[in-house]
């Protein structure tokens, strides 16, 4: 039989008798019949021994002798809705009939009286009290230590603050002096840079020039002297950054070496052990704090500024948020983003329907921003059709290593100025050449971004075709040009305004000469078979440096402007190919009506968009193109726009100045072969003896005598008068000095006397400047 005891509530007194509940019973067949009685105690257990009978040590409780179980199950009432059992209602009469204990009186306890007992919890009494405390103990420590593990991949983890403490300890012992260091070298490099270029500039000034020579040579010195200072500078900058750095090093790093060498010493292993850990805990403790938000780097936050690789994902958040695309619009990616053998990311991509190119052209910089890079690493290209494109990104900023040779120097044959001309690598190393047959072109940009290196590229392969007749003109009058001078058939290297007018003359009188040619021979424009076979007919190159200086000048600005445009419009045909170099070609420097005649731009480094424009074009830098993008470090690299083209960023080939005079050498030598070389200029004093008459023939002496005192630098810049007279009575000349202080008319300043010889005998003399003054002006020639 299987009993479900019912509940039963407590007796509200204890002589209140207890009102038991009927309870289901569930009755079990027996299998055999009892013969004893079953013994229940008054507390409600139950207990027999192996024959059946109570154990004797319960006697002293008084039994309640219960009926034996029946056999068979009871009769069904007719309702055949509830099944009395017999030994139910026996059980529930020995509940009713039994006595209830007497209520306890539990007496008040005093919780604060302990006299002198200690408070021992009641669980340390007992084993199972023991193993229960330790178990909570166990599984709270193992909560701990899941909590920590969790920790650990959090910004608070153990691991992530020592590492937060090492990079604010490394932080700290940088410090901030290398600014400085960076201000100090790039003064240092941009003032030695000037002095350079003032040394140079001072060089090549004619000593005819006087004043301007002696003018250049101080500003050389002051140059020079700047330069020096900012060196030192830059040394003493760089001394200071040592120093703070080496002390706070020691104060950074000195401890923890001492603890791990001083543990390791004399703890072995574990004294090691100890000082690891000492550091650890001291590193985890400076890097506690997390970094604010800003300058926490999360996922979203890195780019392929921050060392990321360009994924496809990537391109389409980055061209999002530069408003290329929409937000619910993606790219298609017709190459995978790879690396180059530069290290430099490379995709092909297709735009979304009705999204053009050029509109991901002229977001470059909101591109470049995204990607986390300047805007001159990020290259855009058409690839094919409207909607797709080309992007390249560097992992550098390009064209600031150290320049490759140039082709040229491979030359083992004369070159082909009929043929593409090499400029120099674009952004992806790739060589770009140009034609420039019936073509002009225009070379614009800031001081010092490398317009005369650029123009090398050019004139050095014209000057390699033996065929190629040179007219140059250099308005600057700084020597740039003056190394080509003995291959040119036309040179103007003073800045002389009327001297280059006449040359354009001279040149549109070659114009008219080669379409009279042309039309004899039945034919409309020069081509190369042709050319060869009337050398008249030859390409011919004029190149106008600083052609600002021409244009502007007052009285021949205007006529020079006028003959140009006649040139370049009708003199393409005839094989005359016009090149101007200048630093912004505005309308107040360059004519709009000759500007636009020009094909081919070049724009290098630009202060301002509106300058860049002005070189390639209206609206060029709203379109993508805009030379103020490019960085100063990339010296000689520019925007290229060939006729028919989109301008693409080149860096021109790089040619130093004892290279150019190797090729200027093998250019000699072709032309010597070819019978092409023009005729050198007479010295001075051959002009003078050329002109007869006595007047010339006194000065050309005059002239060797300073001649024959000068060094290795050139003629002597001063001599006594009485040393040349006593040298030109020696020469058959009977002059006086009178007489020769009629021929070289000197200033008041010229005339005072400077020290002459060992002993330092002050005496009046001549300055070489004066006599070459003299002579030029009474006979129209040049020195």
């Amino acid at each position: 039989m299987t009993e479900h005891p019912a509940e039963t509530h407590a007796p509200s007194t204890p002589t209140t008798p207890v009102e038991p509940t009927i309870a289901t019973v569930t009755f079990l067949r027996p299998t055999a019949p009892a013969a004893s009685s079953e013994f229940v105690w008054d507390d409600g257990t139950e207990e027999l021994d192996d024959q059946g009978q109570p154990p004797a040590a319960a006697a002293a409780p008084q039994p309640v002798v219960v009926p034996p179980m029946p056999t068979q199950p009871p009769a069904i009432g007719p309702d055949d809705r509830t099944v009395v059992l017999e030994t139910a209602r026996v059980i529930l009469d020995k509940n009713a009939a039994r006595d209830l204990p007497e209520s306890k009186v539990v007496a008040t306890v005093d919780l604060d009286d302990f006299a002198d007992a200690p408070l021992i919890p009641a669980w340390m009494k007992t084993p199972e009290g023991w193993a229960a405390w330790s178990g909570v103990f166990y599984r709270a420590r193992r909560r701990d230590f899941r909590r920590w593990v969790r920790r650990q991949r959090t910004d608070k983890g153990h691991i992530r603050q020592f590492g937060r403490g090492v990079r604010r300890s490394h932080e700290w012992v940088v410090g901030f002096e290398g600014v400085r260091v960076q201000s100090a070298a790039h003064t240092a490099h941009v003032l030695t840079r000037e002095a350079r270029l003032a040394a140079r500039h001072a060089r090549f000034t004619p000593r005819i020039l006087g004043a301007k020579k002696e003018l250049a040579m101080k500003t050389a010195e002051k140059a020079t002297k700047a330069a020096e200072e900012a060196v030192l500078l830059h040394k003493k900058a760089k001394k200071d950054r040592n120093r703070a750095r080496n002390l706070r090093a020691g104060v950074v790093y000195g401890p923890p070496l001492a603890a791990i060498g001083s543990g390791y010493a004399y703890g072995g292993g574990l004294g090691l052990a100890a000082g690891l850990l000492s550091t650890f805990a001291g590193g985890a403790f400076v890097g506690r704090k997390p970094y604010d938000e800003e300058e926490n780097w999360t996922t979203e936050w890195r780019s392929l500024g921050d060392g990321d690789r360009m994924t496809a994902p990537m391109l389409d958040q980055t061209f999002r948020a530069a408003k290329v695309i929409g937000a619910e619009e993606t790219l298609g990616v017709v190459q995978m983003p790879m690396l180059d053998n530069r290290g430099a990311w490379t995709a092909v991509l297709d735009l979304p329907p009705g999204v053009p190119a050029k509109r991901a052209i002229r977001a470059t910089d909101e591109l470049a921003a995204a990607f986390g890079v300047e805007e001159a690493q990020v290259s855009i290209t058409k690839k094919g059709r409207a909607g797709r494109i080309e992007l390249y990104v560097s992992r550098d900023l390009p064209f600031t290593d150290k320049p490759k040779p140039g082709p040229l120097l491979d030359l083992e044959k004369p070159a082909n100025f009929w043929g593409p001309i090499s400029i120099g690598p674009d952004v992806r190393g790739l060589p770009v050449s140009i034609s420039v047959v019936e073509r002009s072109g225009l070379v614009g940009g800031e001081p010092g971004a490398g317009k005369s290196a650029s123009g090398n590229t050019i004139l050095l392969d014209a000057a390699l075709d033996p065929r190629v007749i040179l007219w140059l003109a250099d308005g600057k009058g700084g020597g740039d040009l003056e190394p080509f001078e003995a291959l040119c058939e036309a040179f103007e290297g003073d800045a002389d305004p009327e001297a280059f007018y006449g040359m354009l003359q001279d040149l549109i009188r070659d114009m008219k000469r080669r379409y009279a040619l042309l039309k004899k021979l039945g034919k409309r424009k020069v081509a190369e078979e042709l050319a060869n076979q009337h050398p008249e007919l030859s390409q011919l190159l004029l190149w106008v440096d600083e052609l600002m200086f021409y244009t502007t000048d007052e009285e021949y600005g205007k006529k020079i402007t006028k003959a140009l445009r006649n040139l370049v419009s009708r003199g393409r045909a005839a094989g005359i190919v016009t090149f101007c170099a200048t630093q912004k070609p505005g309308s107040d420097v360059v004519d709009t009506s000759l500007r636009d005649l020009l094909s081919i731009r070049w724009a290098l480094r630009c202060t301002t968009p509106e300058a860049s424009d002005t070189i390639l074009g209206k609206g060029a830098a709203a379109s993508g193109y805009s030379a103020k993008t490019i960085q100063a470090e990339m010296r000689g690299a520019g925007y290229l726009w060939a006729e028919g083209t989109n301008p693409v960023m080149v860096r021109a080939d790089y040619y130093t100045d004892e290279q150019v005079a190797v090729l200027l050498e093998r250019a000699t030598e072709w032309r010597r072969q070819a019978g092409t070389l023009p005729n050198a200029p007479m010295a001075l004093a051959d002009q003078l003896r050329a002109q007869g008459g006595e007047d010339a023939q006194i000065l050309a002496d005059v002239l060797d005598v300073f001649t024959a005192h000068g060094t290795g630098d050139g003629p002597a810049e001063w001599l006594p008068g009485q040393l040349l007279l006593d040298r030109l009575k020696a020469a058959g000349h009977t002059v006086t000095a009178e007489k020769l202080g009629a021929l070289v008319v000197r200033t008041d300043e010229e005339k005072a006397k400077r020290p002459w010889g060992e002993k330092g005998s002050r005496v009046a003399g001549y300055p070489l400047a004066r006599v070459e003054a003299a002579a030029t002006g009474r006979f129209g020639l040049t020195a």
